[in-house]
C-alpha cells in the first residue's frame, strides 16, 4: 500500500497538477493525505478524484489549513478535528482507519519566533496533539502519523544549518516539542532508511531554491513500532515540485510503502 503526504499549497489551485501527476507515475498511489487546502469542503473538488477511484474525507476552512485524505478503499472511524476542538478551531488534523491500520494526516501550525503568539499556538497545538495520542493510542498500535509538521528535526535537515539557526522551523523549542512527540513511540521512516541522506520536501519559490537543493525537510511519514518492520520503502517525489506550469505546490510529495 502506496501512501502518500503533499502540501498543496491550495487544492483548487492545484487540481490539475496533482491529476497530472497521479496519471505520470507509472504506479497506483492508494491514499493521499493533503495539508493546506485553503477550501472549505464545498469546493474542494470531489468530482475528480472520484473519476481517479478514490474517496475523500475533507476537513477544509476558507483560505487557510485544511486537511483531507482520500483513498481507493473504504475508509473507517473517520475524525475530524481533535475531539475536544470548537467549531472555530483551525482544520488542521484529521484521523482514519483502513486496511488494519491508524492513520492520522496533520497540518502543524507554522509557528513564529520566541514570545509570539503564533509560536504560543504551535506549542499549545503540538501538547493537544500529544493529548490525543495518550488519550486514543498506544505505542503498539498500528499507527502511521503523516504531514507537514512544520520543523526541520536536525540540521541535516536544512540546506544551511547556520543561516537558518533560530529560524522558524528550527528553533530549540520546536525541535524539542518534535522530539516529545517521537519519544511517545515513533520512528522517522525516512532518516529510518536512509541515516545519512541529504532529502528535503520543501523549498521557497524565491531564487530557483528547489534547482539549486536549498530547502528543509519538514514533510514526515512516523509510525510506530508495529508497522516499522512493513515499512518497504520511503520516497520523496521530485517531479511535481519541478514543474513550471502548473505552477507547483512549494512542497513535494512523501510517499511510503507498506506491505500490509
Amino acid at each position: 500500500m502506496k501512501i502518500c503526504t503533499f502540501n498543496v499549497n491550495s487544492i483548487r489551485v492545484r487540481k490539475d497538477l496533482i491529476i497530472e501527476w497521479i496519471q505520470h507515475r507509472d504506479d497506483d498511489l492508494d491514499i493521499l493525505c493533503f495539508q493546506e487546502l485553503k477550501a472549505l469542503p464545498e469546493q474542494f473538488p470531489f468530482a475528480e478524484f472520484e473519476h481517479l477511484g478514490f474517496h475523500c474525507e475533507v476537513f477544509g476552512q476558507k483560505t487557510y489549513n485544511g486537511v483531507a485524505i482520500c483513498a481507493r478503499k473504504p475508509l473507517r472511524k473517520v475524525l475530524k478535528g481533535f475531539p475536544d476542538d470548537s467549531a472555530d478551531e483551525q482544520k488542521r488534523f484529521i484521523a482514519v482507519q483502513t486496511e488494519g491500520i491508524d492513520l492520522i494526516n496533520i497540518y502543524a501550525p507554522h509557528g513564529g519566533l520566541e514570545g509570539e503568539e503564533k509560536f504560543r499556538y504551535k506549542q499549545d497545538w503540538y501538547q493537544k496533539l500529544m493529548a490525543y495520542l495518550n488519550a486514543h493510542h498506544t505505542p503498539q498500535d498500528p499507527l502511521l502519523i503523516v504531514g507537514d509538521f512544520n520543523v526541520a528535526r536536525e540540521d541535516a535537515d536544512v540546506h544551511d544549518p547556520i543561516a537558518l539557526k533560530d529560524s522558524i522551523g528550527t528553533l530549540p523549542a520546536e525541535r524539542a516539542v518534535f522530539e516529545d512527540l517521537m519519544s511517545w513511540g515513533f520512528v522517522d521512516t525516512f532518516r529510518d532508511r536512509y541515516p545519512d541522506k541529504r532529502q528535503f520536501t520543501w523549498w521557497d519559490y524565491i531564487g530557483g531554491a528547489v534547482w539549486k537543493d536549498e530547502g528543509m525537510r519538514i514533510d514526515y511519514a512516523l509510525c510506530t513500532q508495529p508497522l516499522l518492520s512493513k515499512v518497504e520503502a520511503v520516497e520523496v517525489d521530485l517531479w511535481p515540485r519541478r514543474r513550471r506550469q502548473p505552477k507547483p505546490s512549494d512542497h513535494a510529495p512523501l510517499i511510503v510503502t507498506l506491505s500490509l
